[in-house]
This record gives C-alpha cells, sequence and structure tokens, in this order.
C-alpha cells in the first residue's frame, strides 16, 4: 500500500522545519523535523488526539518516546555515511 502523505500544517524557524502530516490510505499522523542547518530529519507517529502537541512540542516527544532517537539527533552526522539519514521514531 502506497502512503499518500499531505501536509496539514508547518512552521519554520531558525533552520527548522515542522510539518504534520496525514496518510489518507494508511489513516496516520505523522511530524516530520528537518533541521536544514544539518541536514539532519526525523519522524513521530502521532496520535490523533496528540497531534497539535506533537506538532508544538517535537523534541519533547522524541525525548520521552524514544532516547535513542534523542540520542541520535544530538550526535553529530558523518557527513560520508549518513548523508540524507533520517531518524525515525514512533511513540
Amino acid at each position: 500500500m502506497t502512503e499518500d502523505w499531505s501536509e496539514l500544517a508547518t512552521r519554520e524557524s531558525d533552520g527548522l522545519v515542522v510539518s504534520l502530516l496525514w496518510s489518507k490510505s494508511a489513516d496516520r499522523l505523522k511530524v516530520a523535523v528537518v533541521d536544514t542547518r544539518r541536514g539532519e530529519q526525523f519522524e513521530l507517529g502521532a496520535a490523533g488526539t496528540e497531534a497539535l502537541a506533537v506538532f508544538h512540542h517535537p523534541f519533547a516527544y522524541a525525548a520521552s518516546a524514544n532516547d535513542a532517537c534523542d540520542k541520535a539527533w544530538r550526535e553529530p552526522l558523518n557527513p560520508q555515511q549518513q548523508v540524507g539519514k533520517e531518524h525515525a521514531c514512533r511513540p
């Protein structure tokens, strides 16, 4: 099944782009965070009741949902090995 993500909301500040996305085919929500300055990104699954909270506070949810994701976000990337690498976090 192909997931067709639609952007419901987006915000950008200081090189961080945070998007709230919905897949009609999968009936799922997620929040995508992209740091355009560092070339890093991660995603968080979001329950419908918490989607806006995750959208407004993605780092808090990433840290509480999965310490490994939070650690990966803070560690510098090796550009030769991890160009375009995504960190997927699921609550």
